[in-house]
């Protein structure tokens, strides 16, 4: 291998290395919940799924991978399709379900525990999505971009095909809760 390439290998294998170390020493769930439960970002995250179709869980990985300077690469994008499969078969069905006991929730306790139940049952079925999430970006070497000269809003609107300036403003509240990416060691 000339040396030219050579060292451009190695600077790739050292930087999906470093990447890692700082994936895994940051994982999804916790930053999820850290984000999450900022001011804003609940409200924000679900008018976006509510009126822009975008998956929480997909937006929240999208933001951890750009808090870390990575966007997904073509192998992380078509892995995802497993993940959306998962939302769409298991996590949205409980939440439909959840959501549509509410209102009877309120005047029948048996139908408020049942309803506990099911938000519990779409928190881990959103947890397990987390964890597919997850192992996209830190399993395969080629899964991860850097996203040097792109905006975090203009990468985020793109991926999730977001265009209506009401989701635009929306995503903007949401991505003035991400702490700024941590510098290169």
């Amino acid at each position: 291998m000339p040396a030219t390439t050579r060292e451009m290998h190695d600077d790739s294998t050292e930087m999906t290395a470093v990447m890692r170390a700082r994936l895994t020493g940051q994982p999804l769930w916790g930053f999820a919940l850290a984000l999450y439960g900022r001011p804003g970002v609940e409200a924000a995250c679900l008018t976006l799924q509510d009126e822009g179709g975008v998956d929480v869980c997909e937006l929240l990985w999208r933001c951890w991978l750009l808090r870390h300077g990575v966007l997904p690469g073509p192998t992380a994008e078509e892995g995802l399709e497993e993940v959306r499969r998962w939302q769409c078969e298991v996590t949205a069905p409980l939440r439909r379900l959840r959501r549509r006991l509410k209102p009877e929730a309120n005047v029948r306790p048996g139908v408020a525990e049942l309803r506990e139940t099911l938000k519990r049952a779409e928190l881990e079925a959103e947890r397990e999505a987390l964890r597919r999430l997850e192992r996209l970006a830190l399993e395969d070497a080629q899964a991860l971009l850097p996203a040097s000269g792109i905006s975090a809003e203009k990468a985020l609107a793109s991926a999730l095909q977001l265009q209506k300036k009401t989701h635009l403003s929306t995503l903007h509240t949401l991505i003035a809760s991400l702490d700024p990416p941590p510098e290169p060691r």
